[in-house]
């Protein structure tokens, strides 16, 4: 699922980010106010960091989980180089959602729904890609670490919801400005 949404994501961004480029008084859909603007994003020179439009990053790795899924719904057994690399892909896509996090918070001063989507989508697919990592043994653990591993496996929606927060509290403290007098 969490493949699915983000392609469709990727491809909505993709596809007004082409829009604005084919006419520059394209106004995107979810530019809907000062803060809630894809265009003031869409127009940053973060927008383009690997020298192409980020939306290609995504076109590329959400059609990776969807096959795995797939895969794994049709019972394959996939192997443990397979797993480790996925999460190793996808730690590379919590550190690049955490980077455009702080870049369209702190830098461009506007937000993207559909980023935010990508974002949310990223950090829980590395999440609990890493999890079922630790849980199979995939990953070499000192024996004193099994305790926390445990417990963290215990709480795991606890801590994703609560990192999700932070990200979501420093957003909104930051365009509190904005939306503070909304209220």
């Amino acid at each position: 699922m969490a493949g699915a949404l983000g392609l469709l994501a990727s491809f909505i961004i993709m596809y007004d980010q082409m829009q604005l480029l084919a006419d520059p008084n394209f106004k995107p859909s979810c530019s809907l106010n000062p803060v809630i603007s894809c265009g003031s994003v869409m127009h940053s020179s973060e927008s383009h960091l690997l020298g192409f439009s980020n939306p290609f990053v995504g076109l590329a790795a959400f059609p990776v989980l969807i096959t795995t899924g797939t895969v794994l719904l049709m019972g394959a057994k996939l192997k443990r180089w397979y797993w480790l690399a996925l999460n190793a892909g996808a730690l590379l896509g919590v550190v690049f959602v955490h980077w455009l996090f702080i870049a369209s918070v702190y830098h461009i001063g506007a937000l993207c729904p559909y980023c935010i989507v990508i974002w949310v989508l990223t950090i829980t697919t590395f999440w609990y890609i890493t999890l079922y990592n630790l849980e199979h043994g995939w990953t070499s653990l000192h024996p004193k670490l099994h305790r926390l591993h445990r417990s963290v496996r215990r709480h795991h929606a606890d801590i994703l919801i609560t990192w999700l927060l932070v990200i979501a509290t420093l957003t909104i403290t930051h365009f509190w400005y904005y939306f503070g007098n909304l209220i």
